[in-house]
């Protein structure tokens, strides 16, 4: 062969390989997976590939073996005046940013029943603030449509001015199934989730935390799939966790462990209707 030949035949080679690498990252991180359960300890260096890295700043997010919930490790995340800033849109206020962001390949679909659980530490000196804080938050895809994409999550876990609440939202009203002043910081609080997304009478919304159930609600947990939404029908619906609010100067940091995301099949769902 001819080295110019050769070198052709190298270069095609090279664009062939290129092009399957970035094929086969793109088939791991957006074809749903069936049947989903994966866990993260945290115990690794670094964040396990289940993890998109788009949310936060270089820096934000930290393994460490100092404050642990079970194991030898839990990811640390602090957020920063700035971090990921966002501009508000339709008089919204800015908002900014560090969490983890399950991949789309790890998007739950309508009509299917999941499960989360996952355990946060908030330190004894956490900011006690008004401003709007989201520690968890289930959105429902918008795939970048006008209408739907400063919509707020389906289903949050927020926390300002020392009020926790879970929250659910599929229209222009907010509704809050569970609220409490009890003191979340200096100690590991253990959420588990379980969530049928539907915009119809058979969606599915329980909660509990630390053991005690405190949500158990039916009806749509989804907005309207239509034009005048911007929602592509059927659904699909996306989970995030860290520290989302509005632009302040204070940081924040908190601590996540043991998480799992599993989906019910019907046979093992227990009393899931």
């Amino acid at each position: 062969m001819q080295p110019t030949t050769r070198r052709a035949a190298y270069l095609v080679i090279g664009v062939a390989a290129g092009l399957s690498a970035t094929f086969l990252y793109r088939y791991w991180t957006t074809i749903p997976v069936a049947n989903i359960d994966v866990y993260d300890g945290f115990e690794g260096s670094g964040l396990s590939r289940i993890w998109s890295t788009d949310r936060f700043e270089a820096g934000a997010v930290s393994m460490q073996s100092e404050i642990v919930h079970a194991g030898h490790g839990a990811v640390k995340i602090v957020v920063h005046s700035r971090d990921k800033f966002e501009a508000g849109v339709n008089g919204n206020k800015d908002t900014e940013r560090a969490e983890l962001k399950e991949t789309d390949k790890l998007m739950s679909l309508e009509g299917r029943a999941y499960e989360y659980s996952f355990s946060m530490f908030l330190p004894a000196d956490f900011p006690i603030v008004p401003t709007r804080l989201v520690i968890a938050q289930w959105k429902q895809d918008c795939q970048g449509h006008g209408p739907c994409s400063d919509d707020s999550p389906v289903v949050a876990l927020r926390y300002v001015a020392g009020e926790f609440q879970i929250t659910q939202q599929t229209s222009r009203y907010r509704m809050v199934p569970f609220e409490t002043n009890e003191e979340l910081r200096g100690h590991w609080n253990d959420f588990r989730l379980q969530i049928r997304f539907s915009p119809y009478a058979n969606g599915l919304l329980r909660a509990w935390m630390n053991g005690v159930m405190v949500v158990d609600t039916r009806g749509a947990t989804a907005y309207p799939e239509n034009p005048t939404t911007g929602y592509d029908s059927p659904g699909r619906f996306y989970f995030k966790m860290g520290l989302y609010r509005d632009v302040m100067e204070q940081p924040m940091t908190i601590y996540i462990d043991e998480y799992r995301k599993r989906e019910l099949a019907t046979s093992s769902a227990g009393n899931l209707p």
